[in-house]
C-alpha cells in the first residue's frame, strides 16, 4: 500500500474576531472623549493666525471667519515683547528645580518607606505624605496666609516674640523662590512616592534574599538592586516631567501670591499666569493664542528632543 504524506497548512488568523468587536465597544467611549474635548478644541488654533476681533450679535465662528489674518505677526509680538525673557526665565528657572527635586525626593522618600518593617506605620506615612496631593491650591493658600500673614501670621508672631520686626512677605520677593520650591514639594512629593514605592514593592523579593546571604548591607541592597530597578521608571518620569517644562503650576504662582502682582511680579509671573492676566485685562486674544502655541509646540519640541538622546544613549529606555 502507499501511503500519502498529509500536508497541514497553517490556519489562516481571522482578521476580526468577537474579541476585538468587544474591545473596540470598550474603547468607543474613550475614543469619543478625546475626539470631543482634545481634539475638535485644536479647531481654535487658527485664533493665533489671526487679528481676532468680536463684534457684537455675531458668534464665534462668525468672528472668526471675519477676522483677518495676522500670519505669525502674534508670534512676533510675543517673542520681541519685554516680558519675554522674564517669562522664559521663571518659567524654565523653576521647571528645573521642580523637575530635579521631584526626582530625588520621592525616590529617597519610596526607599526610606520600603525599608520600614511595621506595615501600620508605613501607611501612616504614605498618607501624611500623600493628603497634600488632594487639596486644591486656593485651600494651601489660606494655610500659608495664616503662616505669612503681616498681623496674624504665625511666623510674624514667632520673630516678634524673639523681639524681631515684623515681616512684609507679600512684598518681599526675596523670599519666594525658596516659598514656592517648598511648597511644591510638599503638595507633590507623596504622589511621586507612591508611584515609586509601587514599583520598589514589585522587585523580586529573591534578589534581597540573596544578597542578604551574601552578607550585603542595606545600603549596598539599596544601591545595586533598588536604585537599578528604578532606573526605567525614573527616565520615564523625566522624559514627562521635561514635556512639560514651558508650562508652569498656575495656581502655585498667582494663588499663593494673591494675584502674583506688585512687587512680586518679578519672581511669580510666568507664562501661564502671563496669559491669564492678560486675559483678564482684555488683551487680544490672538496674541494670547499665539503665546499659548508656542508653549505647546516648544514642549512637544523638548519632550522629542529628549526622547531621541535617551534613545541613543539606551534604545530600551525610550518611551517613544
Amino acid at each position: 500500500m502507499s501511503s500519502k504524506k498529509e500536508t497541514t497548512l497553517p490556519k489562516r488568523k481571522k482578521k476580526w474576531t468577537r474579541d476585538d468587536t468587544e474591545l473596540t465597544f470598550l474603547g468607543i467611549p474613550t475614543f469619543i472623549w478625546y475626539v470631543c474635548f482634545c481634539y475638535l478644541p485644536m479647531f481654535g488654533i487658527i485664533i493665533a493666525f489671526k487679528n481676532y476681533k468680536m463684534k457684537v450679535g455675531q458668534g464665534f465662528f462668525a468672528n472668526l471667519m471675519t477676522s483677518k489674518w495676522a500670519g505669525f505677526k502674534n508670534f512676533e509680538f510675543f517673542l520681541k515683547s519685554g516680558n519675554f525673557k522674564l517669562l522664559l526665565k521663571n518659567t524654565i528657572g523653576y521647571n528645573i528645580i521642580f523637575i530635579i527635586l521631584g526626582i530625588l525626593l520621592p525616590v529617597t522618600l519610596a526607599i526610606m518607606i520600603s525599608l520600614i518593617h511595621s506595615k501600620f506605620k508605613s501607611k501612616v506615612y504614605q498618607t501624611m505624605m500623600f493628603l497634600p496631593h488632594f487639596m486644591s491650591w486656593v485651600v494651601v493658600t489660606y494655610f500659608v496666609i495664616a503662616f505669612l500673614d503681616t498681623d496674624k501670621g504665625l511666623i510674624n508672631n514667632i520673630i516678634e516674640s524673639f523681639g524681631g520686626e515684623r515681616i512684609n512677605f507679600y512684598t518681599e520677593p526675596k523670599f519666594w523662590p525658596g516659598i514656592f520650591v517648598f511648597m511644591r514639594q510638599w503638595k507633590g512629593v507623596g504622589y511621586g512616592m507612591v508611584v515609586y514605592l509601587a514599583s520598589i514593592t514589585g522587585i523580586d523579593g529573591s534578589l534581597y534574599e540573596a544578597a542578604v546571604i551574601d552578607g550585603a548591607t542595606k545600603w549596598q541592597q539599596v544601591k545595586y538592586i533598588t536604585l537599578p530597578s528604578l532606573k526605567s521608571i525614573v527616565i520615564m518620569m523625566f522624559i514627562l516631567s521635561i514635556g512639560g517644562i514651558f508650562y508652569s503650576d498656575f495656581g502655585l504662582f498667582y494663588q499663593l501670591t494673591r494675584g502674583a502682582s506688585g512687587s512680586l511680579y518679578e519672581v511669580s509671573n510666568t507664562f501661564d499666569v502671563y496669559i491669564y492676566n492678560t486675559l483678564l485685562g482684555g488683551g487680544d486674544l490672538g496674541r494670547l493664542a499665539a503665546t499659548s502655541l508656542t508653549q505647546s509646540v516648544a514642549c512637544c519640541c523638548t519632550i522629542l528632543i529628549t526622547n531621541y538622546i535617551v534613545k541613543k544613549i539606551d534604545k530600551d529606555q525610550a518611551i517613544i
